[in-house]
């Protein structure tokens, strides 16, 4: 019997190696390498949200990613920024930046009432509406909404998104350098487990 049980020891100390190397991420299949890396905020590792709120999948994220944001390393910086790979995903880019630029946070709720609600938020009016009814004041947002700032900020974001070479969303860009998505690694929890790797990758770069 002890014969046994060390014969099954050893065979599984041999095969630890390997279960490990298999659950390794993989360059072209987990994550893809961005051409032109894009510098980050100095000491800071950056990882990068980029989403559409009419995107379901990235609805279906957001519980998963709050709780990952929760348990990042203090030199990781985490942002969001609006994907705009197609001229109708750009009024939701503008309202998303002009909250921003307000200091409205409105994130979590402009998801549920589209896709629990069935809010259409890409016009203006029903948009800037249904901000006043939040609480918040829409004067104010609408200002930023129609301003040449948001409106520079919205190109930006999609200067950004072909820069990446960003085709789905939701996708994390790691480091400026790394980018990985659901549909990359094999779904979402995947996704945010090659992303732990990416900021891991992107330390020792660093070092």
């Amino acid at each position: 019997m002890r014969r046994l049980f060390a014969a099954l020891l050893l065979t599984l100390s041999a095969c630890l190696p390997l279960l490990a190397h298999a659950n390794t991420p993989v360059e072209g299949k987990h994550y893809l390498v961005v051409p032109a890396p894009q510098p980050g905020t100095p000491g800071k590792i950056e990882v990068a949200e980029f989403f559409w709120y009419g995107c379901p999948a990235c609805y279906a994220l957001e519980p998963k990613l709050e709780a990952w944001l929760k348990r990042l390393p203090a030199d990781v910086q985490f942002r969001r920024s609006p994907a705009v790979m197609a001229p109708h995903w750009q009024p939701m880019a503008r309202a998303f930046f002009a909250l921003e630029a307000t200091g409205t946070d409105l994130h979590s709720r402009i998801f549920h009432a589209l896709h629990r609600d069935n809010v259409n938020l890409n016009e203006e009016s029903v948009f800037l509406q249904w901000v006043g009814k939040q609480g918040a004041d829409a004067t104010k947002v609408g200002d930023a909404y129609r301003s040449f700032g948001v409106r520079g900020k919205v190109e930006s974001a999609r200067q950004q998104n072909m820069q990446f070479g960003l085709t789905s969303v939701p996708s994390l860009v790691v480091g400026g350098r790394y980018v990985t998505s659901p549909s990359l690694a094999g779904g979402a929890d995947r996704m945010l487990e090659v992303a732990d790797y990416l900021i891991e990758l992107s330390r020792k770069n660093r070092r």
